[in-house]
């Protein structure tokens, strides 16, 4: 058997197109390369320029290139019994073939591999399967990406390496792959092939997995024992004050980096949670970029927990930054700290995979979607030999992915707790039990209150709480104390349990009951014989009660920051809309029809239970009865709402024009949680420190109080506040220009001078920094009308433009193009607003389109104003303002990430010096130099800023003195 390995370049992509460049590489079954081959190949047609910009490949290069026929007369003999490799071998096969039929030859039939699709099975952790990406992550040479030559040598090196993987795989882990891909496809042949080959060379299963069940584990059996702390004699803090500690940190830190500098900020950082922690005091801390946050807390904080024997939770809103104390700054500590300690990291439960209910679907084959299903089981049973969390951030899934988790995925309904055969290697109760023996738990803020709503049973115990990211702390309380629920909410469940005659855990237990010996078992399969039927009557009340509320929301109340075309519409029980009552009419059947199901089957499945003593019929019933609980939480839930019953609650719908009633979800949010933050938190806990790089607005944290529920604990002595200078120069690395002529736009509309206007500007900003600029945008649809005009006025500069929702959607692969593009514009909304990191040269120019203000016509928005109205306050000045600037400060603080950082913010929205309320914006930025000049000055002065020793300008008389200060 051998290998060629092929890559072509081609003057576009349709297979009409021509091929310009051939590249092959031949690999032995022994993965060695025996021969290359590459050629230019003269075209038919010109060379478009968008292919001479990606390739370098112009019209002079090919001139003197063989021609096509000549160039396969050469590649024949090379593919002759060798099987097709390529990274995407459709579109290589598909010119290839197109190629052959052009000149009279048969097309090749051999068999195809792609490595992409090996990549998604043997490698699921990665995030992406672009070839120069996935070169540099495993640190192939490869110069000339988008050359077939160089790409052709990167994708056979990138091969071996995959294939070495497959080699080295458990024998158990390459059956279960086999048996799972199993549908003649070449593939399925190369599966099979490869363990023929491990089974001949008699490989030995490695010692290193936990055999288990016929899966091989990373993870081995944990004990739920409790391990004894080291008694104080042998704890080298009990004879070590705090500043003492401090200073063995900091000599440790200095022994480890060769340019370590203390950071004021950060060493102030550690005396306020300190104290704060030790004197059971709250502490608001607002710490900008650079300070180290995550040092800054976690040092003082385990100190002060395992001096004292006290449980430390951290909470972050983002799984990002979990991940990110996990893999860079707990490993860090342990280091660098004088005292070992335990650190774990806690997610909802949904996170984690379940063993029991992986293992049924991979071995009754239970698959919705043949093709995405079996890559996606295929990715996991890979995983399993590597992981040792089970949490489904590790895993990168294709497209029904997610879907596929929601059925494996770990759910306390379902959990059969140590009655479960895979108990002691379960991911989520190992995850659990290492919370509670370690000295600090990092969890996130929806696990706080869904601890809460569990009655506390799910998180260790603890009085002492750091929250990180604390600014969205009001917003995800007011999501889990309240309530959602969307079209798909009874679908999923539904799918869980009935798909067809085959899929889904009614067939399943039927299936199985068919064998049982038992005098109900007849009645048992007549009920579900009755049953099934009714969910199609459900369904057809569910589609028409959903179309009810779709018809409700209104296109006119289009949400100003929400996507394309979504709409809303808030309930009042004053003011309900037209047709109300035949919606409340339909929910009551729809109520009737589930309580009818769910009675008649937990009826029947306490009767099998007691009856039955068959472990996987246990399994089975287990599993319907935490979908039967589901069912009755949307069934509670849509009662709910269509009752609109809970108290001081706003109740709305939302939709999209796009989607129709299959968009529509419905929503229940309490208008204020302060007394909620109280009463769980702030009244029971000894000390909650709170931080983020934007707590305050211009330098106060009175918003902050008042939205967390913490207004008066400061005069009791109980809470403290505190405002951390920045490291960064912001005057020498910041210049923030207000192009002062700019049009201010009125409400959502947008004319076309206006468009133009900042197209053209954008795009002169853009030529100035050679790409190399994020523009932030409030409104997807003005994101939309931007994105095509400057895409045009830049192609001639050869700077690319990448749109969210356009280009991708997915913010981390659109980050990871802009990096690895310098030349590149980058057009976000509401997500990359905060949470993303460009440091160094990749970002030099920041554009704020808009000041981001929340659509005031959001229900909850709304119903804040009239509570703030009724107690006799300015809702703009009270909520709308400060909202804005939390969030402008979050968009500005995408710009300097580093101490070496330097660039520019350019803020089109001139309401920042002609608006009364502009101050409040600048005044909390931190210290930039802010300069007002016409915009055909822009350009010419941000040359100076970005070449300079800094020239200082006429045009800075002009500079709001405020804003300097």
């Amino acid at each position: 058997m051998k290998f060629a390995v092929l890559d072509l370049e081609t003057t576009g992509h349709s297979q009409s197109d021509d091929i310009l460049q051939v590249g092959l590489v031949i690999v032995s079954e022994e993965l060695e390369v025996l021969q290359t081959f590459s050629t230019f190949v003269r075209p038919t047609v010109p060379i478009p320029d968008f292919i001479t910009q990606l390739t370098g490949i112009d019209d002079a290069v090919v001139e003197n290139a063989p021609e096509l026929q000549e160039v396969l007369v050469q590649l024949i003999p090379l593919l002759d019994d060798a099987v097709l490799v390529a990274h995407n071998v459709g579109f290589d096969a598909g010119f290839l073939n197109q190629a052959l039929d052009r000149c009279g030859y048969h097309g090749f039939a051999g068999r195809r591999l792609d490595t992409i699709e090996l990549l998604r099975i043997l490698y699921p952790s990665i995030t992406t399967y672009q070839l120069g990406a996935v070169t540099e992550m495993f640190g192939i040479a490869h110069d000339n990406h988008h050359r077939a030559d160089s790409d052709a040598l990167a994708t056979a090196t990138l091969f071996i390496e995959i294939v070495q993987k497959l080699r080295q795989l458990p024998l158990l882990t390459l059956q279960r792959l086999s048996a799972l891909i199993n549908d003649g496809s070449d593939l399925s042949w190369f599966l099979s092939e490869t363990l023929q080959l491990m089974e001949v060379r008699n490989v030995f299963e490695p010692a290193d997995y936990d055999y288990f069940n016929q899966f091989a584990l990373k993870v081995k059996e944990w004990t739920d024992e409790q391990p004894p702390r080291a008694d104080s004699d042998s704890d080298p803090l009990s004879e070590m004050t705090f500043e003492q500690y401090l200073a063995e940190v900091k000599q440790r830190f200095e022994g480890r980096f060769e340019n370590y500098e203390e950071r004021e900020a950060q060493t102030a950082m550690f005396n306020e949670v300190y104290d704060a922690l030790n004197n059971d005091q709250h502490l608001l801390i607002e710490a900008g970029t650079g300070t180290g946050k995550s040092l800054g807390y976690l040092i003082p904080a385990l100190y002060y927990g395992i001096r004292n024997n006290k449980k430390i939770v951290v909470s972050t809103h983002t799984i990002n930054l979990q991940e990110q104390l996990r893999q860079r700054d707990i490993p860090l500590l342990e280091d660098v700290l004088p005292v070992p300690f335990k650190a774990s990291i806690f997610k909802g439960r949904g996170n984690y995979l379940c063993l029991r209910k992986f293992e049924g679907k991979v071995n009754t084959k239970d698959l919705v979607s043949p093709i995405d299903d079996v890559i996606t089981a295929a990715q996991m049973v890979v995983w399993l030999g590597e992981t040792e969390n089970g949490d489904q951030e590790e895993l990168n899934f294709g497209n029904k992915g997610a879907d596929f988790w929601s059925t494996v995925a770990s759910d306390a309904d379902s959990c059969l707790n140590r009655a479960c055969p895979w108990f002691k290697r379960c991911y989520y109760h190992r995850a659990k039990q290492e919370s509670n023996i370690a000295d600090v738990c990092v969890t996130n803020h929806s696990m706080l209150f869904t601890d809460i709503q569990a009655d506390h049973r799910l998180l260790p115990t603890y009085s002492h709480l750091i929250i990180d990211e604390a600014h969205h702390v009001e917003e995800v309380a007011g999501k889990h104390l309240g309530m959602q629920v969307s079209y798909f909410s009874f679908n999923q469940v539904v799918q869980r349990l009935y798909k067809d005659t085959r899929s889904g855990l009614i067939p399943a237990l039927r299936l199985k009951l068919q064998y049982e010996d038992d005098a109900h078992q007849s009645a048992w399969l007549e009920t579900i014989d009755t049953i099934i039927p009714i969910f199609n009557d459900i369904k057809e009340y569910w589609d028409k009660l959903f179309e009810m509320f779709y018809s409700f929301t209104s296109v006119s109340s289009e949400l100003a920051s929400g996507e394309a075309g979504q709409a809303v519409c808030r309930l009042k029980s004053s003011e309900l809309p037209t047709g109300w009552n035949d919606a409340v009419t339909t929910e009551g059947n729809v109520h009737t029809e589930l309580n009818r199901i769910i009675r008649t089957l937990d009826k029947m499945v306490n009767d099998i239970k007691e009856r039955v003593d068959d472990s996987a019929i246990q399994a089975a019933i287990t599993d319907l009865n935490g979908a039967l609980r589901d069912l009755t939480r949307v069934k509670d839930e849509l009662r709910i709402f269509i009752k609109l019953e809970q108290a001081a609650s706003v109740f709305w719908i939302e939709a999209s024009s796009a989607y129709r009633y299959r968009s529509v979800h419905l929503y229940a949010a309490p208008v204020d949680v302060s007394e909620q933050l109280q009463k769980y938190f702030f009244d029971v806990k000894e000390s909650i420190v709170m931080t983020s790089a934007t707590l305050s607005v211009q330098k106060s944290f009175q918003y902050a109080a008042e939205q967390l529920g913490l207004v008066g604990y400061e005069d009791q002595g109980r809470l403290k506040t505190v405002q951390l200078p920045s490291p960064f120069n912001y005057r020498e690395q910041a210049l923030v220009v207000i192009p002062r002529n700019f049009p201010v736009l009125k409400g959502s509309y947008v004319d076309q001078a206006y468009l133009d206007m900042l197209t053209e500007s954008l795009a002169a900003s853009a030529r100035e920094t050679k790409g190399r600029m994020l523009v932030l945008f409030t409104s997807y649809k003005m994101l939309k009308q931007v994105y095509d005009p400057l895409k045009e006025r830049l192609a001639e500069s050869g700077i690319q433009v990448l749109g969210q929702g356009i280009d991708s959607g997915n913010r981390t692969k659109l980050t990871r193009r802009f990096r690895q593009q310098p030349e590149s514009v980058l057009l976000g909304t509401s997500s990359f607003w905060e949470g993303v990191d460009i440091p160094g040269e990749a970002l030099i120019c920041l554009a704020i389109v808009r000041l981001p203000f929340q659509p005031p016509n959001h229900p909850l928005a709304e119903a804040k104003s009239e509570l703030l109205l009724r107690q006799k306050q300015n809702p703009f000045m009270k909520l709308s303002i400060p909202q804005a600037v939390i969030r402008f400060k979050q968009g500005f603080g995408r710009l300097v990430r580093t101490s070496q950082d330097k660039g520019i913010v350019i803020i089109y929205d001139t309401r920042v010096i002609d608006a009364y309320y502009g101050k409040h914006f600048l005044y909390s930025l931190p210290g930039p130099k802010i300069e007002t000049m016409h915009t055909d000055q822009m350009v010419q002065r941000m040359r100076e800023w970005l070449s300079r020793e800094a020239i200082e300008p006429n045009e800075q008389k002009a500079a709001i003195a405020e804003g300097e200060k």
